[in-house]
């Protein structure tokens, strides 16, 4: 068959990055099954097993020298694919074929190769968290004081300011930034546990000496860059470390989401677009027409990734005893899938953010239709304190906003309520009280402090952090960088 002929995922076509695809793809997750094998035999080796240093040395050369049809002829046969990469393998490593997964389970190798796939892919996701938010941060600093309409329940609320709306995005992003972080520094490894967890097949293999036992576990988690395992496993680790995972992934998809209808509405409000391509159409039929297409998609992939959440726990939940293999078709479609959903979903957010296109205008506009009725309440006020009568006030106040309110939805061009209410005899105001209340600027509390201090301590460091860079050697030899520098380059247009 061809491409063609054949179902292939659009998060591999359209969505994903090359870097999360590389990161999930059958090179990346057999080739760290075979670093497993190298690393369980370096350290049995140094513990005193007998495996000779051409078996090491055939292992460490032929670590991504996979012959995939040959594999997938060996599956056809066993029906197992785990034993089915260890013939493939022995196959290029000859004088390794006798000890290859030597005292080891499946698990031994599959569950901490996943381990390692999920906390290499959090650190993905993590690096496009620290650059969204730098262009956030900067997106807020320019737009701090700039009045705009809040809202509650979606009806026009007191003021703030469309820098201040951005920091409650970045305020999303920043909690998912800590979990993630979170759980990359305390993610275990398995370990070296064997067939139920006892361990009982490496008992066997040392001559039931425990403490080489323990130092095979300690040896081959720390050879894969893990600071400790779990203490107990049954034959896989707990399905729990699915689920811790996967909630903070389905967590940074919903804040995505959450941008993405914030954007949605005030692009049908006219107040902030998305970027647009030049060429870019909107509709087949209305040429007019500038949609939000990428915050749709965002909301479209969020949906995906947040179906997938429960998943894990619903898995976790029916692990009888030391386990079920209920869980691994499962988890081959569910736990790649929610990072390359949530990989686009970065993109596509990074790319809105740095490209967010305010009508300053527009916003004033709709502030002069709202500011009026908000005013009334410092104009009662000064009317008592210039010796009005506070419930004549009111009412006077009450009935010019019905009006106007009604004149508004029935054509009227403007807001003209507070010009009424300086001309309402039983408002004793002035014109000069009318000029201060009609000042956005008093309704903005501290918006413009809070979007400053929140950038200087919660963002800044965030930012400074990803500025200083550590460069770590992951267990597949690529060299990564656990933070980047700017990470502009990779904001690519979406």
């Amino acid at each position: 068959m061809s491409d063609r002929d054949r179902y292939s995922s659009p998060l591999a076509e359209r969505y994903a990055s090359a870097e999360m695809l590389a990161l999930w793809s059958p090179a990346r997750r057999y080739g760290l099954w075979r670093r497993l094998w190298l690393a369980l035999a370096e350290a049995e080796r140094a513990l005193g097993v007998a495996i000779p240093e051409d078996a090491i040395d055939g292992m460490r050369t032929h670590l991504d020298d996979i012959d995939f049809a040959k594999v997938a002829e060996y599956e056809g046969r066993f029906r197992h694919d785990v034993m089915a990469h260890v013939h493939a393998f022995a196959d290029v490593a000859p004088a390794a074929r006798r000890v290859i997964h030597l005292g080891a389970t499946s698990a031994d190798i599959t569950d901490n190769a996943d381990l390692i796939l999920m906390r290499d892919a959090l650190r993905a996701l993590d690096r496009k968290i620290v650059a969204i938010l730098g262009a956030l941060a900067a997106f807020a600093r320019s737009w701090r004081a700039t009045p705009t309409l809040g809202y509650t329940h979606l009806q026009p609320a007191q003021l703030t300011t469309v820098g201040k709306r951005a920091t409650l995005w970045m305020q999303d992003l920043a909690l998912d930034h800590t979990a993630i972080e979170h759980l990359i520094a305390t993610l275990p490894f398995r370990g070296i546990k064997g067939t139920t967890g006892t361990q009982g097949s490496y008992l066997a293999l040392f001559h039931g000496d425990a403490d080489k036992v323990r130092s095979l576990d300690r040896m081959v988690t720390e050879a894969m860059g893990f600071a400790r395992s779990l203490p107990v496993t049954g034959q896989t680790y707990t399905r729990k470390l699915d689920a811790a995972v996967l909630d903070a992934v389905g967590g940074l998809s919903a804040s995505a989401a959450k941008f993405s209808g914030d954007v949605r509405l005030l692009q049908s409000f006219g107040e902030i677009d998305e970027p647009a391509e030049a060429d870019q159409v909107g509709s087949s039929a209305m040429a007019y027409k500038r949609n939000p297409m990428r915050s749709e998609r965002i909301a479209a992939l969020a949906r995906f990734v947040q179906s997938l959440t429960p998943n894990a726990n619903q898995t976790h939940s029916v692990q009888y005893f030391e386990r079920t293999l209920d869980d691994s078709a499962n988890r081959r479609l569910v736990i790649p899938e929610a990072f390359l959903a949530t990989d686009a979903i970065l993109a596509l957010m990074a790319n809105v953010a740095r490209g967010l296109d305010v009508h300053p205008a527009r916003i004033q506009r709709r502030v002069a239709d709202e500011l009026p009725f908000m005013a009334t309440e410092e104009i009662l006020v000064r009317a008592v304190h210039a010796g009005g009568d506070r419930q004549a006030a009111h009412e006077a106040i009450r009935r010019h906003s019905w009006a106007v309110a009604r004149e508004l939805r029935e054509g009227a061009p403007r807001n003209d309520l507070l010009e009424r209410l300086a001309g309402d005899p039983s408002i004793p105001i002035t014109r000069g009280d009318v000029t201060e209340a009609s000042d956005p600027a008093r309704y903005i509390g501290r918006a413009p402090q809070q979007v400053d201090e929140f950038l200087a301590e919660v963002i800044d460091p965030i930012l400074a952090g990803a500025a200083t860079a550590r460069w770590t050697e992951s267990p597949d030899g690529a060299v990564m960088e656990e933070r980047e520098p700017a990470l502009a380059a990779w904001m690519l247009r979406v």
